[in-house]
């Protein structure tokens, strides 16, 4: 009886201590599904070293995906601050406030200051951000000043929502002290302040997160953990201190390791330091790094040094060569973000490292290009000769198709940077050169990634890489394989038209290339379905510029007589006049792009807007026909469509209005912002107007299939064209009886 009588008193004292227990665990598990936030980046930032290996991205006012350990890995939703006014209205950063961003540091390192200020009128928030480069961590100064009244009497809170391991699922929050620490598996985050966090509480995502309790009007409650899933940390900073003005000041650590106790030394250590000191670096050592970029016009200087060190911080640090098309996931890359499944554009395509790797051959960073080519050899390439589609950065392959441009461009890459050894030649070279013969010239996919057939752009980089391939054949003693690639590209060079350009077009007068014969006759009017819900259509109506690069690669000259035909046919299609110059879609009827409201792309309804390196590619094509002015003035625009944060997107907005307001017709959509490609494009462009040449043309292609022509007053023979016609058309041009057409404007 005694015995029962103690169990029943235990029971009943212990009742409290069982309840405040469980209120301290979240409720409402797993949460909300996890999206990733607008890939349109308007900053984007690592210290400028291999040992600090954390990426901070910014974009509408908040920092978005943070990348930890390597490129391809997002460990961050969102960080933003929570604003509580004296009246008890509680708002967010993300949507109460108007957003702008400066590069500081007179764009002389990746730093920036983000401003909020309240659609109120009533404060104003400050963030600047750097990466310690001792150790994992973000560092955010933020400052806070309210206009109408004390700035004490606002409460701010920070909201940090994590996404460890590329998912928003499978995350595990807790309170440490004054720390909040996030888990999933070897990621792990943690979060602290100076003045250090007050109030803390760990919740699900939209079910009983710090935001939701806030907005409640209650006082956050204490949850001290939230178990396996999409989880939200917030937590307010003590005694912030008030400086003169009414600024409210606080630093914000958010640092990462493998275990938590890693994670939260990582985070105290930088703290310690404090920002100022940690900043000095960071900028220091990008400084070092601009001391020896080229000297380019003046106007272009800065977007061209911001380029060039968004495409460093671009660099795995731990795979390295490991460039990523960009550090961003294009409207949130599927219905939701659960699993880390989803690579967006934080992967590595063969096609996108040579473009970034022939910009830092142009500035003169021979080691940056030549360990892209490592890594295309020694971590991408198949053994069978072949590269896949795109891969995370340690080389395991994401997407199956088989584009042969990507083949072909590590060849161009190898001559081009003097990779003639053996060992290069005989486990690299050929095994790709091989396949190229072997499989070619139709392609899996176009460049686009969609469409298999005979492309005149997968063309064109077959051809060129089988001429590089030759000779450093030849320069490894192997005669038979010099006389395969030569005879091979010089076929495919007579047969390119006869496979690509139709005769018998409804555009123009019926002849022009197309974007991709499916079938490598040109003039069947096979029927091509447009990827992303765009439609059925006869591939004759389908054009796009992809033939410009049979020029500069220098297998056709820039005037040309169908070259110049084709081009007149596209600008019909697919040329814009923005407000900042002339921009290109990719093609016509392309669907990859919002949908036609300007709401995110859904994979069904889109609308393709215009790309920005198309603009950069026209001006290395007309570079390539003497015209220098129009050629800058594709630069110019470029320029342009950087956006507030000098990041250059892959799309601009296309027209005037739309439903989203961020939208202005020649500025950035949601797609893919900074783009790897088009930061390059814009680089190599202004070497190329600099030296008056475009220097990635491979001389030894040129001197192939343009000088020798030259040198013999004599056309190539075309396949698809008689000799006497070309002629012909070319005699007219020079009497003015063809004009050509719309080489503006």
């Amino acid at each position: 009886m005694r015995e029962i009588i103690l169990i029943l008193l235990l029971v009943t004292n212990c009742s409290p201590l069982l309840a405040q227990e469980t209120n301290r665990l979240a409720p409402g598990a797993p949460g909300y599904d996890a999206h990733w936030l607008r890939a349109a980046k308007n900053g984007f930032g690592t210290a400028n070293n291999v040992a600090s290996k954390v990426w901070f991205t910014l974009n509408d006012g908040v920092m978005t995906e943070v990348y930890y350990p390597t490129l391809d890995v997002p460990n961050v939703q969102m960080l933003q601050l929570i604003v509580v006014t004296p009246e008890g209205k509680v708002e967010t950063e993300s949507e109460n406030t108007t957003h702008s961003i400066e590069v500081t540091d007179n764009a002389r390192s990746l730093s920036f200051q983000q401003e909020n200020r309240a659609k109120s009128g009533a404060y104003v928030i400050l963030k600047s951000y750097v990466t310690d480069p001792d150790r994992d961590t973000v560092l955010v100064s933020v400052s806070f000043r309210a206009w109408k009244t004390d700035s004490s009497a606002y409460q701010l809170y920070v909201y940090y929502d994590p996404a460890l391991n590329n998912s928003g699922m499978h995350d595990s929050a807790w309170t440490e002290g004054s720390a909040l620490i996030a888990q999933d598996g070897d990621k792990v985050s943690a979060l602290i302040a100076d003045p250090v966090f007050a109030e803390t509480t760990n919740g699900y995502l939209g079910t009983s997160d710090g935001l939701e309790q806030l907005r409640t009007g209650k006082p956050i409650i204490d949850y001290q953990r939230a178990a396996d899933g999409n989880v939200v940390q917030v937590g307010r900073p003590a005694g912030a201190r008030i400086v003169l003005g009414n600024w409210i000041n606080f630093t914000l650590s958010l640092a990462f390791g493998k275990k938590p106790s890693e994670a939260l030394a990582n985070a105290q250590a930088s703290l310690r330091m404090g920002f100022e000191k940690i900043s000095d670096q960071y900028r220091a050592d990008w400084h070092s790094d601009l001391q020896g970029m080229p000297a380019v016009e003046a106007k272009y200087q800065r977007q061209f040094n911001i380029a060039a060190m968004v495409l460093k911080a671009l660099e795995d640090k731990t795979y390295r060569g490991a460039i990523i098309a960009s550090p961003s996931i294009p409207w949130g890359g599927g219905p939701n973000a659960n699993e880390p499944t989803i690579s967006g554009y934080h992967a590595v395509w063969s096609r996108d490292l040579y473009e970034v790797a022939t910009a830092f051959y142009a500035i003169g960073d021979r080691a940056a290009a030549n360990r892209a080519l490592n890594y295309l050899f020694d971590v991408q390439q198949k053994q069978d000769g072949s590269f896949p589609q795109n891969s995370w950065v340690d080389g395991k392959a994401i997407g199956g198709g088989l584009q042969l441009d990507q083949v072909a461009f590590p060849l161009i890459m190898a001559y081009q940077f003097g990779r003639t050894d053996h060992n290069t030649w005989s486990k690299h070279i050929k095994p790709a050169a091989d396949f190229i013969i072997n499989h070619g010239p139709r392609t899996g996919q176009d460049r686009w990634e969609e469409k298999s057939g005979y492309s005149p752009a997968t063309i064109a980089a077959e051809i060129a890489g089988l001429v590089c391939a030759a000779r450093i054949a030849r320069l490894n003693g192997d005669l038979k394989s010099t006389r395969d690639y030569l005879k091979t590209a010089d076929d495919w060079a007579r047969n390119v038209e006869r496979w690509t350009a139709t005769t018998t077009g409804p555009l123009g007068d019926g002849n022009y290339f197309l974007r991709i014969s499916q079938s490598g006759n040109p003039n069947a009017g096979t029927k091509i379905e447009i990827n992303s819900g765009g439609g059925v259509y006869d591939e004759r109506e389908i054009v796009d510029q992809g033939f410009l690069e049979l020029v500069r690669l220098g297998i056709r000259d820039a005037n040309d007589p169908l070259i110049l035909k084709s081009l007149a046919v596209a600008d019909k299609l697919i040329k814009v006049a923005t407000p900042v110059g002339a921009g290109w879609y990719r093609y016509n009827h392309d669907a990859y792009g919002e949908r036609p409201d300007g709401e995110s792309y859904d994979g069904q309804k889109g609308v393709g807007r215009l790309w920005t390196l198309l603009a950069g590619e026209r001006g290395e094509y007309e570079l390539a026909s003497g015209d220098q002015a129009l050629a800058r003035r594709r630069l110019d625009t470029m320029m342009a469509f950087a956006n507030d944060g000098a990041m250059i997107a892959e799309q601009v907005w296309d027209r005037q209005g739309a439903s989203v307001p961020s939208f202005r017709f020649g500025a950035g959509t949601g797609s893919a912002t900074p783009l790897a490609w088009s930061m390059a494009q814009f680089i190599r462009l202004a070497i190329n107007l600099d030296r008056g040449r475009n220097v990635e043309t491979p001389q030894i292609v040129s001197a192939r299939y343009l000088k020798k022509r030259e040198r013999k007053n004599e056309p190539f023979k075309y396949g698809s064209r008689p000799r006497q016609e070309l002629e012909s058309l070319a005699a007219e041009q020079l009497l003015g009886l063809q004009p050509v057409q719309n080489r503006e404007r």
